[in-house]
């Protein structure tokens, strides 16, 4: 067979694994940029007890591997009784691990606002809420956009993993694919680097223009 007749037969096969794959990152994606935040803030809390635990947390999904808490959400948690979808699974680990490392982000930028900010804000009589909703993070939120840039990225590069834990997502699909045809694994694998590629164009230039609108002065709500 030709190589166009090889990426006819494939594709279809591939592009079905990836619709998997961007339902996998979009909703990754949101729960870990509201746990970044959530992990974030509690980081600075004025309570030891939320820094404490927010900090428990945090450094617990960032001290270990993501593909052994997959694991653990799909494989452990049944003993316990609590029966997890592949994908539920694959959404829940992908969410705190990736969250856990973008909260870090967003405590690094809530810091590296000059403290004369906090100072005019209580001079406005504004409460501890209204300084940080008006005045702390729309000025942290420009610093945290090349963070979050990357940190989508690589959520998409950690979405394969998924497919470790029985999930047809483009990843397992092409190892399907390989498994089948092992004389073709040339063009199956070109095509799944160059799907992952398209998958994430969007998520570079998305970036991109958020901090090109935050350079100027308009942040993107």
């Amino acid at each position: 067979m030709s190589i166009i007749d090889n990426v006819t037969m494939f594709l279809p096969e591939l592009l079905q694994g990836a619709k998997v794959t961007i339902q996998v990152l979009f909703l990754s994606a949101v729960l870990a940029f509201f746990l970044a935040f959530l992990f974030g803030l509690g980081r600075v809390s004025r309570f030891w007890i939320v820094r404490f635990l927010t900090g428990v947390m945090v450094e617990l999904f960032r001290g270990t591997s993501l593909l052994v808490q997959m694991f653990f959400f799909f494989f452990a948690l049944p003993a316990f009784g609590v029966e997890l979808s592949p994908f539920t699974a694959g959404v829940i680990a992908l969410s705190l691990n990736y969250g856990a490392y973008a909260s870090e982000i967003v405590r690094g930028a809530i810091l590296a606002i000059p403290g004369g900010q906090t100072e005019a804000g209580i001079a406005l009589n504004m409460t501890r809420w209204q300084r940080m909703r008006l005045v702390i993070l729309p000025q942290a939120f420009k610093i945290m956009l090349p963070g979050f840039g990357n940190i989508s990225i690589e959520l998409l590069k950690g979405t394969s993993l998924v497919s470790l834990v029985t999930l047809a997502d483009l990843t397992f699909q092409g190892r399907m694919l390989k498994d089948n045809y092992t004389g073709d694994q040339v063009e199956i694998f070109t095509l799944l680097l160059l799907l992952y590629f398209v998958i994430a164009l969007p998520l570079i230039f998305g970036a991109r223009w958020l901090e090109k609108r935050a350079a100027k002065g308009v942040v993107a709500g």
